[in-house]
């Protein structure tokens, strides 16, 4: 079977102004990386549909998707920009970004678990991991890899599922809306103390948060993986495994301040894998999150997909 990449043109489209990190620029990072790397023709692309608002309102509340919707400036708009928060803004494309993003994340669960692929990859903007239920925050509008979580167990009836979510950042807004669901096992590590200030102590039973301190390289975070991580996901025993794909823990990367390298990511799927063939015939849908050094994030991409697609 294949690793697939899943991704859609409007997902460049939504961009927050030329100051912000969070540009359409890390697509065409990740693009050129594929290119530069050969790899870019062995891996299966699929265009990323619409999801529903019924798919999207099985984690946020539905005033909360409409008010995005109707926050979205047009193109009548006095300013082309309507700020959420400070770090969050909405373009007239950012509607559609964002229901591309959680409908990738979907379609890459129907596909894999349908058997199409062996896993997937979802290149997508806005990232979704800070995005609480409630609200929109921290550069993510809706809550892509928890969206497709909940999917895969109401839509798919699977009974376990696995959140990996190894961003810089603790991804408050995937814990919130999964907390106390004992289906879903949610593992991370993020520096701390650290944006968005949360994640110690964790909000339930089901969420296992390794929060680490700046300056932390990849032997340690490896250590913990090995001593935290592993041990969680094989008692639960999951039939897929979602990954919250951030790759700002890297060395190079100045929105946080950790020290990870493209091997440690290559190193961190491996396990996932392993895991995945063990307990959920291999299954894996990764979707992108953070990563704003260009380059150090489409590197950290490559590693993530050679190892996904056995291409090492």
């Amino acid at each position: 079977m294949t690793t697939a990449i899943f991704s859609h043109p409007d997902c460049k489209r939504h961009e927050m102004g030329s100051w912000h990190p969070e540009c359409p620029e890390r697509l065409q990072a990740i693009e050129d990386q594929l290119i530069a790397s050969r790899i870019d023709g062995l891996l299966e692309r699929r265009e990323a549909p619409e999801a529903s608002l019924t798919d999207i309102a099985r984690v946020h509340d539905m005033r909360m998707i409409e008010a995005i919707r109707a926050s979205v400036p047009t193109e009548e708009s006095s300013d082309p920009y309507f700020p959420l928060d400070p770090d969050t803004l909405l373009n007239r494309h950012s509607w559609n970004a964002a229901l591309r993003a959680a409908g990738a994340a979907i379609a890459a669960t129907d596909a894999v678990i349908a058997g199409e692929l062996e896993n997937a990859f979802c290149a997508i903007r806005p990232p979704g991991h800070h995005a609480r239920p409630s609200t929109a925050m921290g550069f993510c509008l809706f809550s892509n890899v928890a969206i497709a979580a909940r999917h895969a167990i109401e839509v798919h009836g699977l009974e376990r599922v696995a959140v990996v979510d190894f961003d810089v950042h603790h991804g408050n807004g995937t814990e919130e809306a999964l907390a106390g669901d004992a289906r879903i096992l949610m593992v991370s590590f993020f520096q701390h103390p650290f944006y968005p200030y949360s994640g110690e102590p964790p909000m339930a039973s089901n969420m296992l948060n390794v929060p680490v301190p700046a300056y932390t390289k990849g032997d340690e975070v490896r250590r913990l993986v090995t001593e935290r991580w592993l041990p969680a996901l094989h008692a639960h025993r999951p039939q897929l495994i979602f990954v919250s794909a951030g790759f700002d823990a890297h060395r190079e990367d100045e929105l946080g301040q950790m020290g990870l390298v493209e091997a440690d990511y290559a190193w961190i799927t491996q396990q996932l894998k392993d895991v995945a063939k063990q307990h959920a015939q291999g299954r894996i849908v990764s979707c992108l999150e953070g990563g704003y050094n260009l380059s150090a994030l489409g590197r950290s991409v490559v590693a993530h997909l050679k190892v996904l697609a056995d291409l090492e």
